[in-house]
């Protein structure tokens, strides 16, 4: 009789105790999505504001554009390359559409959405140009294509993996801490994934 006394008590605290959480949950996802939407609205209210002054990302001129130009994947990429020459590119890696109207307003939105997107388009052409090269023995020329991505903030994982073992296989271990240290710095939610990697290949 008392076991099932206690039984019943203890059902009935856990399931006040649950019932509890749950709702302490939905409020406190209430309040998140209030204050979402509270910083929306603000941030659509923003007078657009100069961005010439952002840090714009420039192509080298220095290119190894000779090499492998009977090929058509390279004819693509630089014909992706030369379209990317005439707008503008930015790395706006970590900030959210509600950052960059807060931060610009938000009539800029549309032209920083387009200028961080060709930086997607840039660093993922450049990878794609080191993988030719590489294939076709022209590691140094990859090497520097890759390091211009690292060097740009690029989050390719494939990027750092491939530079730490060129270093390591090329005597430069040194220069492993180099990539960690900017790895480390990534705005990017691949960053523990990239220093990970690295890190892996140092050990």
């Amino acid at each position: 009789m008392y076991w099932k006394i206690a039984s019943l008590l203890i059902f009935a605290i856990f399931g006040a105790w649950t019932l509890y959480e749950s709702k302490s949950r939905a409020r406190k996802m209430e309040k998140k999505e209030d204050a979402f939407w509270e910083r929306e609205l603000l941030a659509d209210s923003v007078r657009r504001k100069p961005i010439d002054g952002l840090k714009y990302i420039k192509i080298p001129e220095d290119l190894p554009t000779e090499l492998l130009s009977d090929n058509p994947e390279m004819v693509s990429i630089l014909t992706t390359i030369d379209g990317l020459r005439k707008d503008k590119i930015l790395n706006l890696t970590g900030y959210t559409n509600t950052d960059l109207k807060m931060e610009y307003g938000a009539a800029n939105l549309t032209d920083l959405s387009r200028f961080d997107s060709n930086f997607t388009t840039l660093i993922t052409t450049f990878q794609k140009w080191a993988d030719l090269l590489l294939e076709a023995g022209y590691e140094n020329e990859a090497v520097s294509l890759m390091e211009y991505i690292v060097e740009n903030d690029g989050d390719i994982g494939k990027t750092y993996r491939l530079l730490a073992r060129h270093y390591l296989d090329n005597g430069e271990p040194s220069k492993l801490d180099v990539l960690i240290e900017r790895a480390g710095a990534l705005k990017s939610l691949n960053r523990p994934y990239i220093v990970e990697s690295i890190e892996a290949l140092k050990s």
